[in-house]
């Protein structure tokens, strides 16, 4: 039975298309197709034909005239089946896939073969052809329910052996992959289709967890989705009883709405005697009892999945272990290679200016003690990159010792802005140092030239990576008592340094404290470093009861590095609104 539509379709369909849609009913049967329809991309039928259309009471004709896809014949997830027809007109390929549609009280489910029909040449694809066969029937929840007779011998046995390839199917395409996410899908989507159960979900477990997520599904269209919800273990009994058993359990009443008026298998899956995941069936309305060969057949399915996932999960693990074991190579490799080159780049100025001078190619002593500098100058740079390697080895080695006592902050900052100025105004930036107004003297708890060295670090690097403007050192005293070996300080100080520099990507920042790791390893040979300042900084802070902390609002920016050390003693604060400044 066919019925067309010429009159309704549009001026842009082509010679090919209107062909098609012009069939009549023994151009159909000539297909050799059990169903057989276009659409266009809307959704809206152009002609239809189905053998089956008597058994079902279906008018094509009233199909193809109602045109609208949600008036007679409809998919059950029309925004998904809209989705695949826009794709299939876009990109011109067709597709195989199995859709629900409900007619009346019936839902049909219906394997189909939908492929663009091609447009002559300047027109773009309108219109779908889709040919394709009845899988299955079910009669929504209205219709009456026929009580279930008891399986015969015969019938007992065609189970057993269709359980028993269910099995091996599964074991077969679980062991393909190690793609946790494929084997769970698989899984649930075999129990269901072979099985035709109402649903079948899966959801991995961990001891130290008191609920369970569903991460696959497999469902009937007409039942609501349990993807992603999680299931509290202690109120489902059966759940609890088949993790702590390890023995299928079949619920006849369970707890979680979504399974209400269910009848449900839940099974755990183990691997060594300990659980890892749970898979729970709900089983049709007018199914005979779960034999006890079903129940084993339900276990070394569990048993089977439960070993993929054991194996899956070790083969991911290694699977990231390998890749951070190569990064990490990578990253000492490329830290070798800076390190290297900061060490020979001062190395080679050293020999190159005492060369000069044993040469005699100076011109006057003047010149020859300009050479002289510039040599002492180059190895107090080499100095500095071989004491931060030396303090990154005593610290990875556990073996960076601590003199820790009260320190004056007036006398670190003086030091500090002494040596750090110089550099500033070489850079014509501007340099500030601010400390908080107090009555008494700021004392803090810390290590002096380990301070010192943190100070010079973060300020160095400020003003390495600033152009234009200036660095500025701010202070403020936090109230809060904490406790840092055994001792209990009265607050801490925390220090920023904030310069104009050029910033740092806000997808950048999360290496600058990894080791080995630079954030630009062209920008790092640029500006010179071994890009290790900020991370020895964090563990000298550290070990001193601070914190580090770096921000920055993205390249061009500019930077802010803070720090906290406890306060060796409560300063007496002064009423003002800014600091004494060191500038």
């Amino acid at each position: 039975m066919s019925i067309t539509a010429n009159s309704d379709l549009p001026n842009l369909v082509s010679e090919n298309m209107e062909a098609i849609t012009s069939n009549t009913d023994g151009s159909w049967k000539n297909l050799g197709a059990e169903l057989v329809y276009t659409q266009d991309g809307a959704g809206r039928y152009l002609s239809f034909y189905w053998q089956h259309c008597p058994r079902f009471g279906l008018d094509p004709k009233q199909i193809v005239t109602d045109a609208k896809i949600d008036a007679v014949f409809t998919p059950v997830d029309k925004v998904a089946y809209l989705e695949r027809l826009q794709r299939i007109l876009t990109t011109l390929e067709p597709e195989r896939c199995q859709c629900w549609f409900s007619f009346q009280k019936h839902l049909i489910e219906l394997e189909l073969t939908i492929s663009p029909i091609l447009p002559t040449l300047g027109n773009p694809a309108i219109a779908v052809l889709a040919i394709g066969r009845l899988v299955q029937v079910r009669v929504s929840e209205t219709a009456v329910n026929v009580t279930a007779q008891p399986p015969t011998e015969l019938e007992l046995g065609l189970r057993s052996q269709q359980n028993q390839q269910l099995v091996t199917q599964i074991t077969r395409n679980i062991r393909r992959t190690l793609n946790l996410d494929i084997i769970w899908q698989q899984t649930v989507d075999g129990l269901g289709e072979l099985l035709q159960l109402k649903r079948s979900i899966i959801c991995p477990y961990q001891p130290s967890s008191k609920k369970l997520k569903v991460i696959a599904e497999y469902r009937q269209p007409e039942l609501g989705s349990m993807l992603g919800l999680e299931v509290d273990i202690a109120s489902e009994p059966a759940f609890a009883q088949a993790l702590a058993t390890l023995e299928p359990i079949l619920d006849e009443n369970p707890k979680h709405p979504l399974f209400k008026q269910e009848k449900i298998l839940v099974v755990a899956t183990c691997y060594q005697d300990q659980p890892n995941g749970l898979i729970a069936v709900s089983l049709c309305d007018n199914c005979y009892g779960v034999t006890a060969a079903e129940l084993e057949l339900a276990k070394e399915v569990a048993d089977q999945l439960g070993t993929a996932i054991a194996h899956a999960t070790l083969y991911k693990e290694l699977e990231a272990a390998s890749q951070q074991a190569e990064e990490a190579s990578r990253l000492k490799s490329e830290f070798l290679a800076n390190v290297s080159h900061e060490i020979r780049t001062p190395l080679n100025g050293m020999i190159g200016f005492l060369k000069l001078i044993l040469d005699g190619m100076a011109d006057d002593p003047e010149e020859q003690r300009q050479f002289l500098l510039e040599a002492h100058k180059s190895s107090l740079h080499l100095l500095d990159v071989i004491s931060d390697i030396l303090d990154f080895a005593k610290i990875e080695a556990g073996k960076m010792e601590l003199e820790l006592g009260a320190v004056s902050l007036e006398e670190l900052f003086s030091d500090v802005g002494n040596f750090m100025r110089l550099q500033a105004e070489q850079r014509r930036l501007s340099f500030r140092m601010h400390l908080p107004e107090t009555s008494d003297e700021i004392l803090v708890y810390g290590d002096y030239q380990r301070l010192k060295q943190v100070m010079l670090n973060l300020v160095g690097n400020a003003i390495k990576f600033t152009h234009e403007g200036g660095v500025t050192v701010n202070t403020d005293v936090v109230r809060k008592k904490v406790v840092f070996k055994d001792q209990e300080f009265p607050g801490m100080l925390r220090v920023r340094v904030a310069d104009t520099g050029i910033g740092v990507s806000l997808d950048k920042q999360d290496k600058l404290f990894q080791l080995f790791s630079q954030v630009d390893g062209s920008r790092t040979r640029q500006y010179g470093g071994t890009g290790l300042g900020l991370v020895i900084s964090q563990k000298l802070v550290e070990a001193m009861g601070g914190e580090v902390h770096f921000y920055s609002l993205g390249e061009g920016l500019g930077s802010t590095v803070t720090f906290t050390v406890p306060l060796y003693q409560q300063p007496v604060m002064v009423s003002s609104t800014e600091g004494n400044s060191q500038d």
